[in-house]
């Protein structure tokens, strides 16, 4: 399944918060909104993109983006993982059923049972507005990708 195209409407989805409420594709309106899907909590490189990412998240608050980590993790592991790395970023858990959101956006993945590494923006319409899939979950996109995608869907 391939990552979920630019021009597409945001599918509907439930992922739940650290406080047990829910998220889903309404909490999208009236914002730019990025989601970092990453595999799991505590795991290598999904604390050092955290980290990195943190790091940028006033910079790209001040271009209107927000930015939500999604897993497959519990949301109490979530909560735990987002405690010890220090990071502001809200996180969402995709833990049951498991992978739901991140299949129906093409960032699953299948063979390890998890969440791929992969970042989507959804403009305040609800449509997306530009997306990538990492090769592998190993590898870290960069924060500067979503700063160059950030300028690219700004109109000219």
């Amino acid at each position: 399944m391939a990552i979920i195209a630019p021009g597409t409407k945001v599918p509907d989805f439930v992922l739940k918060r650290e406080d047990g409420s829910t998220f889903t594709q309404d909490d999208l309106k009236g914002a730019t909104t990025v989601l970092v899907f990453y595999p799991f909590a505590f795991s290598p490189v999904c604390t050092d993109q955290l980290q990195v990412y943190d790091e940028a998240v006033s910079e790209l608050a001040a271009q209107g983006a927000t930015l939500y980590g999604v897993s497959t993790d519990a949301s109490w592991s979530q909560a735990a993982f987002r405690e010890k790395l220090g990071v502001t970023i809200e996180q969402l858990s995709d833990f049951e059923p498991k992978g739901a959101t991140a299949r129906a956006f093409g960032a699953y993945f299948e063979p390890a049972g998890m969440t791929n590494r992969a970042l989507v923006i959804v403009g305040p319409d609800g449509v997306v507005m530009w997306s990538h899939l990492a090769d592998s979950p190993g590898d870290l996109p960069g924060v500067n990708l979503i700063f160059d995608a950030l300028a690219e869907a700004r109109p000219a």
